[in-house]
């Protein structure tokens, strides 16, 4: 991601990440189970707080969020 601006920073609701780049929702269920965007939970949880919820922690959780703000810069452009 170099000098680019996260799009999805650990603050991002998860309710919000389901809006604006449904694309990373796809990812996130199919490579870590991360069902939290369907949850009640989404509007007020955060994309580190859900993670941690379901135990990405970590270097896991900083994967996720590289590869979570490649695919949301992708469809930006």
């Amino acid at each position: 991601m170099d000098n680019k601006q996260l799009l999805i920073e650990p603050e991002t609701l998860i309710s919000e990440i389901a809006e604006l780049y449904p694309e990373v929702v796809d990812y996130l269920v199919h490579e870590y189970g991360f069902h939290c965007i369907g949850c009640f939970a989404s509007h007020f949880e955060t994309f580190e707080q859900g993670a941690f919820v379901h135990g990405i922690v970590g270097d896991d959780f900083n994967e996720m969020l590289v590869k979570a703000n490649e695919l949301a810069q992708t469809t930006q452009s």
